[in-house]
């Protein structure tokens, strides 16, 4: 296997405080899917950590006991990718313990770049963000919500907005693994 932690670029996938569809602030369900795949996408872009944030302790022991099954358990030797990729995947409280464990690990504070559905006042395009990741000096988090979308609070605080992932429509809804996948792409991928 490969270093799977070489970048300093990491992921948060919040599940909590997160909106539901009528603007209440709510704790979403964590899908064995999604952590599957993000951490898949992340293993696949260099990602240094991939966290999990819930605050829900069964969902942190839902999370726990899948990795556990493929990082130590059958699913180790059946499916030894699978097991490369969660090796990145970690699960937190909140989204502060993900921003303190990369501050511990690394020595510095990451920024953290929000991607959002909607516009704000410090929403950067990609390729702005794209030169901003590419400063080795720095850690960053790049934080994806649940649900309905990341908390306002959060998003205001945040360094850096990603300016939203506009198709060919005016639906703009995506699934979150499939908005990880895009904006990495966007951000990391080789230039051609």
């Amino acid at each position: 296997m490969t270093n799977p932690t070489a970048s300093n670029i990491h992921i948060a996938l919040v599940h909590f405080p997160v909106y539901n569809k009528v603007g209440d602030i709510v704790t979403s369900s964590v899908t064995t899917l999604d952590v599957h795949d993000i951490s898949r996408i992340s293993r696949t872009y260099g990602i240094a950590t991939f966290y999990v944030v819930t605050p829900l302790s069964t969902q942190q022991v839902l999370v726990e006991r899948m990795m556990k099954h493929w990082l130590e358990g059958y699913g180790s030797t059946y499916n030894p990718t699978r097991k490369e990729a969660l090796l990145v995947t970690r699960v937190k409280n909140v989204l502060d313990d993900a921003v303190t464990d990369i501050a511990t690990r690394t020595g510095k504070r990451p920024k953290t770049v929000i991607p959002d559905a909607k516009s704000f006042p410090q929403s950067r395009d990609y390729p702005t963000i794209r030169e901003e990741l590419k400063n080795k000096d720095e850690q960053y988090l790049l934080v994806f919500g649940t649900g309905w979308g990341l908390e306002h609070g959060l998003v205001k605080r945040a360094d850096f907005v990603l300016a939203p992932i506009e198709g060919l429509s005016g639906y703009n809804h995506l699934p979150v693994r499939a908005a990880v996948s895009v904006i990495l792409d966007r951000l990391l991928a080789r230039e051609a």
